[in-house]
């Protein structure tokens, strides 16, 4: 066997193979992804509504007319949408509702859009709507008087099970939302929706999506 000293190009060939080596175990060794994939969606303006209140805005009987189909199932944006009136009598028209009916009404903005109408909202979970302010929706059968309701939604994600187990975190916990690209941003405070009924879907509004440069092609990573 020779003594020679190794040349510095039969070194690096060395380290390179035994990290990739290393690399093989690892990769062989963990999941390369989650049992879902990872979609993240922006959530414009919209509304909820309940069937009573859907009856006196476009009249009794009336039930929403499905226009397109959500990521999530049996969730759709509606043909309908109403005006919103809200104070000093600034409006907000062609507010789409989405459904099916909920047992609440809740309307759901972005920041600017409160200001654009006089608002100072806050930042609420879905139906986490008690000392919120309300508004006058408008139909082209009636007006609805909302006494609560109007609120920024939460940036959150909905998991399944399943992933709740893949992340390690439990339904009304936190994760962090990395969000790729020119900017980079991390999102510190991602709400934790888990139910068996639910597929992976992370939603932001539109000011945060605008904030971080989010687009179709963006890469995102959800961490613990």
């Amino acid at each position: 066997m020779s003594n020679s000293p190794l040349s510095r190009a039969r070194v690096e060939q060395l380290v390179r193979s035994s990290l990739q080596r290393n690399l093989a175990i690892n990769q062989a060794s963990k999941p390369v992804g989650g049992p879902n994939p990872l979609v993240v969606n922006i959530s414009a303006r919209h509304c909820h509504l309940s069937q009573a209140s859907v009856e006196v805005l476009f009249g009794k009987g009336h039930q929403l007319t499905p226009k397109k189909d959500l990521y999530m199932d049996g969730q759709f944006a509606a043909q309908e949408s109403v005006t919103m009136i809200g104070p000093r009598s600034r409006v907000i028209s062609n507010l789409r509702i989405l459904g099916p009916c909920r047992d609440f009404d809740q309307v759901e903005l972005a920041y600017t859009d409160a200001i654009s109408l006089g608002y100072q909202i806050p930042i609420r979970n879905s139906g986490d709507i008690e000392g919120t302010p309300g508004c006058m929706l408008m139909g082209p059968a009636g007006f609805l008087k909302m006494e609560k309701g109007v609120i920024r939604a939460a940036p959150h994600v909905h998991m399944a099970p399943k992933d709740a187990a893949y992340y390690g975190v439990e339904n009304k916990s936190y994760m962090k939302l990395r969000v790729g690209g020119d900017l980079g941003v991390t999102f510190d405070r991602i709400y934790v929706r888990v139910d068996p009924s639910f597929k992976l879907e992370v939603h932001i509004d539109t000011d945060e999506g605008n904030a971080c440069g989010f687009g179709d092609h963006t890469p995102c990573e959800l961490i613990k």
